[in-house]
């Protein structure tokens, strides 16, 4: 059995097939995340592992900016938590993914042991953001939206700053291309969040 490392950079895709007797089990993914805590590592489904190096300083700088907006209006909501790049999730699927930014209805959240919190939570965020980056391919990430929603995400936003678009996605429901917006909204998902797009792009 091969595990397939895809390692990322601001500019380059790069594949790495390691021959393995299994893939990792959750707790060795843990680990092998603990042991390289300076990047951001995702698991797909099938167990392939993306490592992602730190983001270029505009893109931190974006990143930055969608969190600080975001725990603005969470902390204001009352009803659930954000989260940065950093957190990851474990899915319904088995992928564990970190979005640029999500939010978890404090309900779902509370529903979890301290354990799992504490772990790669086998949640899915409600929300989810993500911005692309120079390594981000569009079908790539498209694919990505799509497991979101299909492993129970309720609004995304994926950020396209080259093309000045945010794609909306939801379930059941066509995804809705904006055009170089001035502000993007969240209602009826998360009543009252907005997105003013002049710090993003």
């Amino acid at each position: 059995m091969t595990t397939t490392f895809f390692i990322q950079s601001e500019t380059t895709l790069l594949t790495v097939s390691i021959p393995m007797l299994a893939t990792m089990s959750s707790a060795e993914f843990g680990e092998f995340c603990r042991a390289n805590r300076e990047l951001r590592i995702e698991r797909t489904a099938t167990g392939d592992i993306i490592v992602n190096p730190p983001a270029f300083s505009d893109t931190g700088n974006r990143n930055f900016n969608l969190s600080a907006y975001l725990w603005v209006w969470s902390e204001r909501d009352g009803t659930g938590l954000g989260f940065d790049s950093s957190a990851g999730f474990t899915l319904p699927n088995g992928a564990v993914r970190s979005p640029d930014a999500s939010w978890i209805r404090r309900s779902r959240w509370d529903q979890l042991s301290s354990a799992e919190q504490a772990s790669f939570a086998p949640i899915c965020p409600d929300f989810v953001i993500e911005l692309r980056s120079k390594s981000d391919t569009l079908a790539g990430l498209r694919t990505k939206m799509v497991e979101y929603i299909e492993n129970g995400v309720v609004l995304g936003w994926m950020i396209d700053r080259d093309n000045r678009t945010v794609s909306v996605y939801r379930p059941s429901c066509a995804v809705e291309v904006l055009e170089n917006p001035e502000v993007v909204k969240a209602d009826p998902e998360l009543a009252g969040f907005e997105l003013p797009m002049a710090k993003i792009w």
